[in-house]
């Protein structure tokens, strides 16, 4: 049975969207933190005759975002130039990448990936969907904050232009960063949720995307995990048996994402993990973003998972699938082996 159809613990465990402590992340906050050390430490990594990568990997991920950016902070202070600057210009590839990423603000790293996947020819939907059917609503507001600061445009008026039809719709409303957060459950009403959702489904000649779109896109995570549960009982498929062969496309992938972050967000990412390293070459992007976004929040939590799905821990896997300095921070921030 696929970790996807077991219900049964769903309606009491924790949810990456509604957690907002860092208990489960592997990064915490240096004890002992001196600014200015860290500082003198990276300026005589990056000035001195050829960059020592060790020092860089050393500091930046041993410490928290939160102390990061007082680091870039200080920087800048004394040096008069950017820390994301001289990183950029000192460091190339997917470790200049990471070490970017980590001195960068989470909302604002949010808001560059999001900007990179709709610059240019073509829309990256995957990157789109991973990020906004896994943020809770406080970290899609403040991404969309970022947005409206670095760009003076907002984030819905930009997208709008880039993603259509009911893919389009569906990521326009999570966007609002609006899902209801109460922690109650209505069990009539996700008993009538699953019967409309079957009603629009399944039992019907042709779906009706728009019920699914709203359904999934408003009610609380404690809600739909109920509808799922009520769901199954009508149906004999689940949610996303049903989504998978009722839709196609990019609509399908968003929705399944959502019904997979609404059971289990760690999971959901360790999933995604797994298939940036499967088969020929390995998409680092993917790595970087999740390794780094998620260092703080549930972590612990994907690595877990990530056993539990795949029968071996993510640290093997990045063993394997990842080498030398790029290698050797990613490992650090997936902390141990499980």
């Amino acid at each position: 049975m696929s970790v996807w159809d077991d219900l049964d613990l769903l309606l009491d465990s924790p949810s990456s969207l509604t957690v907002t402590s860092s208990a489960r992340g592997t990064i915490k906050e240096k004890a002992d933190f001196k600014v200015a050390e860290d500082v003198t430490a990276l300026r005589d990594a990056i000035e001195g005759i050829g960059t020592t990568e060790k020092t860089l990997i050393e500091v930046l991920t041993k410490r928290s975002n939160a102390q990061r950016q007082l680091i870039a902070n200080a920087y800048h202070k004394t040096t008069g130039r950017t820390l994301v600057a001289d990183l950029e210009g000192d460091t190339h590839g997917d470790f200049e990448d990471l070490l970017v990423a980590l001195v960068t603000p989470p909302a604002v790293y949010d808001c560059h990936e999001v900007m990179k996947a709709i610059k240019g020819a073509g829309t990256t939907e995957s990157t789109l969907t991973e990020i906004f059917a896994s943020r809770s609503n406080r970290q899609i507001n403040a991404l969309s904050e970022a947005y409206l600061a670095e760009t003076g445009r907002s984030l819905d008026h930009d997208l709008k232009s880039e993603v259509s039809g009911d893919y389009g719709k569906t990521l326009l409303i999570l966007v609002e960063g609006k899902r209801d957060e109460s922690t109650s459950v209505d069990a009539a009403k996700a008993k009538a949720d699953a019967k409309a959702l079957y009603e629009a489904g399944e039992k019907k000649w042709g779906t009706d995307e728009s019920m699914f779109i709203d359904i999934l896109c408003h009610r609380s995570v404690p809600q739909l995990r109920q509808t799922l549960v009520e769901y199954k009982s009508i149906s004999s498929k689940t949610l996303q048996d049903s989504i998978e062969s009722e839709m196609s496309g990019d609509l399908e992938k968003l929705l399944v994402a959502i019904v997979k972050c609404v059971k289990s967000v760690p999971a959901y990412l360790a999933e995604r993990l797994f298939k940036s390293m499967k088969g020929a070459g390995t998409t680092e992007s993917i790595l970087t973003r999740i390794l780094t976004s998620r260092s703080e929040i549930d972590l612990l939590d994907i690595r877990a998972e990530y056993k539990k799905l795949f029968g071996y821990s993510l640290h093997s896997r990045l063993e394997s699938e990842v080498s030398g300095n790029y290698g050797d921070a990613l490992k650090l921030l997936c902390g141990g082996d499980d």
